[in-house]
Formats: C-alpha cells, structure tokens, sequence
C-alpha cells in the first residue's frame, strides 16, 4: 500500500518553522531519549552503542515525518509520557499498541498526527503485544551529543537530556524540520507484533561440537523459549532447558563450562551465563567470558525490544548471506522469510576458516552474526603472545581505515570485526584479514607503551559484602562462592589462608589486556608473573546487582566493574572510578582506535597494557578518594614505562620451575573444587 505525500503549504504536513520546545508533563515509566544508530566506535572501551531498542518501529515513524531515519525520538517501556508543545508540531506514535490521545482526544498509532500549540499529546500504557513504544517528532529531538549520540545510556548515566530517563517539568527542544510528512505508516511496512516470536540467527561464534554438543545446538533451535520478567536493555534473559557440554570446565577461564576468555560480545548474541541463556541487547556488555551459540542477524534484532515477560521465542537458523538487510524498513524485509526459512543454517557450527598464520599460532574466523567476524587466536589458554598477534592486527586495521568497518574490539586471544555487510561483504573481509596476516610483524618483536598505574583498593569492601548478602537473599543462598567470595578464592587456589589471598593481590602487577568487561573502560587484566594468577569460576547464575567499581577476580583475570549492574566475578574489594564523567571526547577518530596522545581528554583512565598496582585504603579512605573524583579532583599516580614481549618471555623461561610449582598446586585445588561441585550436583541440576 502506498501513501500518497500531502501537500506543502500554509497548514501543510511540512511542519512549522516557528521554534518549538516540548515540556515534560507526565514521563511514563521509563522513556528516554534515543537516535539511531547510537553510539558506534566505542565498543572497544566498553560504551554499547543503546539507541531504540527497536530500531524498525523508531525509523518507521521518522520516515513518515520525513526526519533522517535517526533522528532523536523517545523510546517509552510499558507506559509512555504526556507532553505539552510550545508550537504546532506533527509527532507519530509507533511501536506496541497503546492509547494515545491528543487534548483528550484518542487518535491513532503509526499516522502523523498534528499536535497544536498548547496541545498534550499523552502516550498510556503499553496493551501488548510488545513492550516498547516510540514517540517520533518532526524535526527530531534536538540535544548535543555524548561520544557522538544523543542515545541515553541511563547505566552510565550519559545520553539525553541528564543521562537518564525524562522527569516531569524538563523540556526539550525540537530542531528546524524540512522534510515532507506523509500521512501514515504503510499497513504493509508496519511490523507484526505477537506473543510468539521467531528469530533469525545464524551460527556462532562458539556453537557444537567445541562447547556444545550437537543435542544442545539442536535444543537451542529446536526449544520454545520464556521470556523471563527480570529482562531489560542490557539483555533478554530466557527460560529454558540447561545444556549438556561439550567440556566439563573452561580451565583458566573458570571452573563452569560455558566459561571462556574474555571476548567480545554481538548485540543480539545468544549469551549462555553459566546455564542461564540471555539476548544481549543494545545496552549490554561489550566483553565477557561465556559461550554464544547463536547471533540474532542484524535485521531482526529490533525483536529483542517487543519481548515481553511471558512470551515465547524460538530460534530460526538462517545462512548468513541471507539474512535480510537492515537498510530495509518495509515489505522488503519482510519477504526475504520465506527463503530464509527454506535455507536452514550454514551448516559450518559458525567456523568460517581457520588457517596458520605461523607454525606455532593456529587463527580461528568465527561468525558474530551476519555483520560481524571473530578472529581468535590459538589454543583456549591465557598466553600473552596471543594477546600481542591481537594486538598487532588491531593496529594494522586501524592504520587500514578499511571502509566499511564499523568497530573492533580486542578480547583477551580475539579481535572482532564489524562492519558495514553492504559495504564491506563479509567474504571480502575475510580475504582481506588473510592478507593481513602476511604483513604483521612476528609477535615477540612487540613493544608497546606501558604505564604503571597505581589505584587503591579498599580489601573486602563493606559494599561488596553488601551485593553478596543480597545475591543470598534474592538469587541463591546455597552457592560454593557464598557467604565470602574471599574463602571461595582461597580454597579453589589451595592457599593455606585468607592473608596468602591479602598478600598474592597487593602483590600483584596486573596487565591490562582489554577495556569493557563490564562497561565504562572497566579494565580485564592478569598479573604478569603467573605465580599470582588466582584462578576461580564466575557466579551461576550471575548477580542481578553490583556496586560500581568493585573490584573481582573471575577465571584468571580480574576486573573493576565500571558502573552499577550485573555481575559474575568473585569479590575482593573496591577501588575508584575508572570513568572520568566530567572528561570531554569528540568522536574524531575511525571505529575502534583510541584517543591517547591525540591531545583531547578522554573518560576513560586506562589503556591497553597498563600494569595496575594495587595499594590499601580503608573503606572509609576509599569513599574519600571517589568523592574527590566525582568532584573532577582526579589524582592517580601513573609512571611511564613499556612492555616487551621478548622480555617477558625470558622472565618465565628463567622462573619455570617455580611456576610450575605454583600451577600444580592450583591444578590440584581446582580438581578438589570441581568434584566436590560434582558430588553436590552443583554440574548436573
């Protein structure tokens, strides 16, 4: 169905020249402003790129007012606001059905409406199906950006107006609109919104045989999974049956199967968090350690923002090269399903090469849905040299400026590469990593900058303490981890104390191999001497909330949690802010590189290869040092120095004796954890 266009004129859909400013009478429950696509280029240091959650319905209705297809709207969760114009201005509501009116007057979803000066447009609730609903106004909503969007972060508490969702009695300001307003979505563009929903996907990034078996992938799409009520921006979390494994534990990585090295994660991947299976959605995290089986392919993603609680989803396997496209907003998308679904999946258990880039490095090329590749290096183990072969083909992209590359993030032995499918096809890109490859220096010439940064650290901090309570009160209280995660570290690493735990962390050099574990510059790094390489597993499920810049241990890497959020590493303490709010950045720089040395500030404080060096405080010091932080007082201490890998590799070639010790000694308490785990059905119920 074709709408035809209105005319231009006095009282014409072509909007109103005069200023308008849009107040805030009622906010909804949770509704704040986003653009599309968000903020890309800042995955690698754990910034997601938010916008609409669905992006589909949003763009629908900025289209039908003629605004650019990204243009800030509101995107309203289960209820949405009552807003008063300062000047006439055409809006469209999309999304999930609600009732919306204008003066009191109820007028229609999915057309463009004209709301007159003085008038309250008032959005109610969501009826269902879906979740989400979108307020589109002409000329978009006019803000500065943050990292180059306007897209609210409320975790990080950026974006919008004040980083987090609308209160009443704010305004916003709308900008100049010069498009053509049409009189409605086509019926035919508008998406279909039920209670039982199918997903596209395609295979990986790890899949069966390796981490799956072949009778899970096929519970995975063979399953009818619930949607679980505790699902929001970050992720969908899902009800369904617990996989077998392919393994019985992810060594270094933890002691659960689905426990891996830190890598880094798609929107729209199938996260399996110890045995419990969630949707990363546009507000997730950009690295973590767990298994992904499946990717939701780029054009259906807008799905993950119309689940609700209760719904059923099933996963649908696709070939990549038939995924539809997300250009696509209309009919178009919608009739490339019925040969998506006669293809069935790649068949390939999401490997898309592998080869040897040397004798010694095996490279593996995962796909990360239908817009994305994983390359990972060697053997699933903890080696440093992997992370330099990252390291030297992260830099070699960025001095490429490949066109059509969207983002790159390094995980700890992988680096994941976004791109643009129909600029740069993802077969093309593989030829040109290939190529790559060739060019790269040999990994123990690496020599990178390399501070030492020193941070406090408040041991066993009272807020930690808190999380852990509360993790028993609301999630499980017969964990192994639990009461103290600090007793946990110790008897799965064979110490005779809780002070060798005290002693082994302070005196610990931890490298900084990535930024983003779990948002906001939130450094993964490892000490560099592997005889102060605590090992232990990642909470199952994971927490539901963990105070900001707590400080955790979870496989053989430690973290610092930038915000407020879920978690899964063992606590030892709590440190300071590793997010400077007040820092200013500009997004001057191609997907993926950092701003070090480029002469402008940025939020984030560390950088790859930093060695962090912890020193005590008290909890009562620590709060001190955050208030001073929070109040733009930033005084870390950091001394510049370089890291060589051929250096580093004499140092365990001249200690291998005594590391070995160590590692045998830990091997030995990891198997005792892993069977006392077995016996008390911690692996099988």
């Amino acid at each position: 169905m074709t709408v035809a266009q209105l005319p231009v004129g006095t009282g014409s859909r072509s909007g109103a020249a005069e200023p308008n400013t849009v107040q805030v009478v009622r906010p909804g429950m949770l509704t704040t402003v986003q653009d599309w696509p968000g903020r890309i280029g800042y995955w690698h240091i754990g910034v997601p790129p938010s916008g609409p959650m669905d992006d589909l319905s949003f763009r629908l209705g900025n289209r039908a007012l003629g605004n650019d297809e990204g243009a800030a709207g509101l995107e309203c969760t289960l209820s949405g606001p009552a807003l008063r114009f300062t000047a006439a201005t055409w809006v469209c509501v999309t999304g999930a059905p609600a009732d919306v009116t204008v003066d009191g007057i109820r007028v229609p979803q999915w057309r463009t409406v004209r709301v007159p000066a003085g008038g309250v447009l008032d959005v109610g609730a969501v009826r269902g199906p879906g979740m989400r609903c979108y307020v589109l106004l002409a000329g978009g909503i006019d803000l500065p950006g943050y990292l180059g969007s306007a897209a609210t972060f409320t975790l990080g508490r950026f974006g919008g107006s004040t980083g987090g969702a609308l209160c009443a009695g704010e305004s916003l300001s709308l900008g100049a609109h010069h498009g053509r307003v049409v009189a409605a979505v086509p019926m035919d563009d508008q998406p279909v919104l039920t209670r039982r929903w199918e997903l596209a996907v395609t295979e990986g990034p790890h899949g069966a045989p390796e981490f799956f078996t072949r009778a899970d992938f096929d519970t995975v799409v063979g399953t009818d999974y619930e949607v679980h009520f505790n699902s929001d921006r970050t992720g969908v979390r899902l009800i369904g049956p617990k996989p077998e494994w392919a393994r019985t534990d992810g060594g270094e990585a933890g002691l659960h199967p689905s426990n891996i090295h830190d890598t880094p994660y798609s929107v729209g991947a199938l996260d399996f968090t110890g045995d419990t299976p969630i949707l990363l959605g546009p507000d997730g995290p950009s690295l973590g350690g767990f298994v992904c089986p499946v990717t939701v392919v780029a054009a259906d993603r807008w799905k993950l923002g119309q689940l609700s609680p209760g719904d059923t989803v099933r996963f649908v396997l696709i070939r990549g090269d038939r995924a539809a496209s997300i250009r696509e907003l209309g009919t178009e998308r919608r009739a490339a399903w019925p040969t998506v679904l006669s293809t069935g999946g790649d068949g390939d258990d999401g490997v898309l090469r592998r080869a040897h880039v040397d004798d010694e490095i095996a490279v593996t090329y995962r796909r990360a849905g239908d817009d994305g590749v994983l390359v990972e290096y060697g053997a699933m183990t903890l080696d440093l040299g992997l992370r330099a072969r990252v390291h030297a083909l992260h830099q070699h992209l960025l001095a490429a400026r490949m066109r059509g590359v969207t983002e790159l993030t390094p995980g700890i032995r992988s680096l994941q590469i976004r791109v643009d499918p129909h600029v740069l096809p993802v077969p093309a890109l593989l030829d040109l990593l290939a190529e790559a490859e060739a060019r790269l220096p040999a990994s123990d010439q690496l020599v990178v900058p390399s501070r030492v940064v020193h941070l406090p650290l408040s041991w066993d901090d009272p807020s930690t303490r808190e999380a852990i309570t509360r993790y028993m009160h609301g999630v499980r209280a017969d964990a192994p981890w639990c009461p103290w995660n600090i007793e946990f570290i110790r008897r799965m690493n064979g110490l005779d104390t809780v002070s060798d735990v005290y002693d082994t962390v302070f005196g610990a050099e931890y490298l900084v191999l990535g930024l983003g574990d779990v948002y906001l510059g939130a450094p993964v790094a490892t000490p560099t001497d592997p005889r102060h390489r605590l090992v232990t597993t990642k909470y199952n499920p994971a927490r539901t909330w963990t105070p900001e810049n707590a400080v955790g241990i979870g496989g053989a890497y430690l973290c610092v949690y930038g915000m407020e959020g879920p978690g899964g590493y063992q606590f030892v303490g709590r440190t300071t802010q590793v997010w400077n709010h007040r820092a200013a950045a500009t997004p001057a720089l191609p997907p993926g590189a950092d701003r070090t040395g480029s002469g402008t500030e940025t939020p984030w404080l560390l950088r790859y290869f930093d060695r962090i060096r912890w020193y005590p405080v008290d909890a009562e010091e620590l709060n001190d040092l955050r208030a001073d932080f929070a109040a733009g007082k930033v005084g870390v201490r950091a001394e510049d120095g370089e890291f060589r890998l051929a250096d580093y590799r004499k140092f365990l070639a001249d200690n291998a004796e005594s590391i070995e010790a160590f590692r045998a000694r830990q091997a030995e308490a990891f198997a005792a954890e892993r069977n006392s785990w077995r016996s008390a059905g911690e692996l099988t119920v």
